[in-house]
């Protein structure tokens, strides 16, 4: 019995003896990050720089919005949610499983249609978003495909569906839609040349230069084009917000505006 004990108290101290480690130990944990695909280049680039900078580390998810919503949903232990729409933040947000009072404005975007091949400056083609529209996209299309993201649930396909709408061209398109799982696949399809035409935001389009812009949708043909950004309610990892000031700060705005994204100055809850 006396032995039993003394084993016994010997586990305990043990464990006494560990957990401060254990603390520690999670506290060095990467920061997980669940994120919008067209944030990926500048995103890579700015974790590393953080991670330069502060010794600590980031593991960066990228999917579509509405997955990585219902993923966050579902108790995956994301520490940091950044949306390339409002509505799957919102969607977050409802099920109460953001940390209160980090949400944010974080950054701007922009929508594009785009075509196979490298860019050529002046050279590349440009086709009005006129009221033909919709002929002048069959056209180019003959029996080919119009890439765009899910158009029922990942921001990019919704409001390139928004704006063919606004634009008078989507009843002549839409039967020849190819919807891809998130933006970054619909731009795939474009630079493989698999789709002769695809909607992306101009992030993408920057970002790979084997497609080259044929026309910029006007801004008020679709809802803005907000990325949100928080802390999930769920992280229990310190450097969270650390990690979310460091992007939203100055040391980081140069990877997302190198990139084509438009940096919200102050931002502030877009609620």
């Amino acid at each position: 019995m006396r032995l039993t004990r003394r084993i016994l108290a010997t586990l305990a101290l043990a464990t006494l003896a560990l957990t401060p480690g254990d603390r520690a130990a999670r506290a060095e944990e990467p920061v997980v990050v669940f994120a919008a695909a067209s944030l990926k280049n500048a995103l890579d680039d700015a974790s590393a720089a953080w991670t330069r900078a502060s010794g600590k580390t980031a593991r960066v998810s990228y999917a579509g919005s509405n997955a990585l919503a219902k993923q966050i949903e579902a108790g995956a232990p994301a520490d940091l949610f950044i949306s390339a729409d409002l509505a799957w933040m919102d969607y977050v947000d409802r099920a109460g499983l953001l940390k209160t009072g980090s949400r944010i404005d974080f950054l701007r975007n922009a929508l594009v249609l785009i075509a196979p091949g490298p860019k050529n400056g002046a050279a590349d083609p440009q086709i009005a978003l006129a009221p033909d529209l919709g002929t002048t996209l069959t056209r180019i299309l003959g029996g080919g495909r119009l890439a765009m993201a899910t158009i029922d649930a990942v921001p990019a396909g919704k409001y390139g569906k928004a704006a063919l709408e606004k634009l008078g061209a989507w009843d002549a398109v839409k039967g020849q839609v190819a919807q891809a799982e998130n933006v970054r696949a619909a731009l795939l399809l474009v630079a493989r040349g698999e789709a002769p035409l695809g909607i992306v935001y101009a992030t993408d389009a920057a970002a790979d230069p084997s497609v080259h812009v044929l026309a910029t949708f006007p801004a008020d043909s679709h809802p803005p084009i907000i990325y949100p950004a928080a802390v999930t309610k769920v992280s229990r990892n310190p450097d969270a917000g650390a990690l979310l000031g460091y992007l939203r700060g100055p040391e980081a705005r140069g990877f997302f505006e190198r990139q084509g994204f438009t940096v919200v100055a102050q931002p502030g809850a877009s609620q």
